[in-house]
């Protein structure tokens, strides 16, 4: 049972250490992959009419290579403000890359997903 248990473990940290690690700008040729992204937040913004929060990566709306999209049900999980607290941080994202109106997009549902890069000096 423990030879078992030692195996499913080191077969959970080899998968998790085999993420597939890009920039931002190389997300719309990742679409439907589980990738970790490293990019600058330029702008973020609550949409009040329903909670939700975008954030983009690597530029403005329209031209960000990346939107992070945190819906109302898991903003909540968010100590403070996720538009303004990532906004001009270097962040790393990790999650599945969809395809939202010809724009690649991962939605954000754990804070854990989305993490401030050390060297951030803020």
């Amino acid at each position: 049972m423990k030879k078992l248990i030692f195996v499913v473990a080191l077969f959970a940290v080899f998968t998790a250490s085999a993420q597939t690690k890009i920039e931002a700008k190389e997300a719309s040729k990742h679409i439907n992959e589980t990738v970790t992204i490293t990019g600058k937040i330029f702008s973020g913004k609550l949409i009040a009419s329903n909670n939700m929060t975008l954030l983009d990566v690597n530029g403005y709306n329209p031209n960000q290579d990346l939107t992070v999209m945190i819906a109302a049900a898991d903003r909540s999980k968010f100590k403070g403000k996720p538009e303004e607290d990532f906004k001009g941080r270097e962040v790393t994202i990790t999650g599945k890359i969809i395809e939202y109106k010809g724009k690649p997009e991962i939605v954000v549902t754990e804070p854990d997903q989305i993490k401030v890069v050390m060297s951030d000096n803020r």
